[in-house]
């Protein structure tokens, strides 16, 4: 792999015009996504969510985003994995949006809760069967000792429920209230855009980085 030192691109796609910037971050952020889900992006609604366990280690993981307001930003996950717990020793975490076609990314701070049950039956309502029966096949993050073994757990609650799957008491969304957001978009020579939200109060001040 000597060839990694090797590996350049040089970003030409775009810039961010600060004159055009939103003052509400979540604006200028409604305007980049839907620039992604129109673009070539395979997945625009992918995120790294970061957590911090107890020991101090962060951890990273891809999840989807499902909505986002003023409220938060939502995802859903079992309540039992490793993110959950993470999550309920540390509220603070972090996620990244990455856009490779549009040669962006998102990253953005805050604190994270659990959403109302109310609403998380809602999702689980919209899913698919398939994607409902994968939700009580797999005790997330636990080991298990084959791939059989999680198809065996998925035939089981398929004759279980049939058609009438109930939400998993385990299992529900996730919203994190921002107080950071910073858009970066790349540049060529690497004289990268880059401009940060931070929460003061009820008011989003807005500065430049250097690259």
């Amino acid at each position: 792999m000597d060839n990694l030192q090797d590996l350049r691109k040089n970003y030409e796609f775009s810039y961010i015009n600060e004159n055009q910037l939103k003052d509400n971050p979540l604006e200028q952020f409604s305007i980049w996504m839907k620039e992604a889900i129109n673009s070539a992006e395979l997945e625009p609604s992918a995120m790294v969510l970061s957590t911090v366990d107890a020991q101090g280690f962060p951890h990273s993981r891809m999840v989807l985003l499902k909505d986002f307001s003023e409220s938060g930003f939502v995802f859903f996950s079992n309540y039992e994995s490793d993110k959950a717990i993470q999550m309920k020793s540390n509220h603070a975490v972090s996620i990244l949006f990455f856009w490779q076609h549009l040669e962006r990314q998102v990253r953005i701070e805050g604190i994270v809760e659990k959403i109302a049950e109310i609403e998380s039956d809602a999702y689980f309502l919209s899913r698919p069967i398939e994607h409902k029966l994968g939700t009580w096949a797999s005790a997330q993050s636990k080991p298990i000792p084959s791939s059989t073994f999680l198809e065996e757990q998925f035939l089981y609650f398929k004759d279980k429920f049939k058609h009438d799957i109930p939400r998993p008491p385990h299992w529900g969304g996730y919203s994190i209230k921002p107080s950071r957001f910073e858009f970066w978009q790349g540049r060529p020579n690497r004289l990268h855009d880059r401009f940060v939200y931070k929460l003061n109060e009820s008011d989003w001040t807005i500065e430049r980085l250097a690259p």
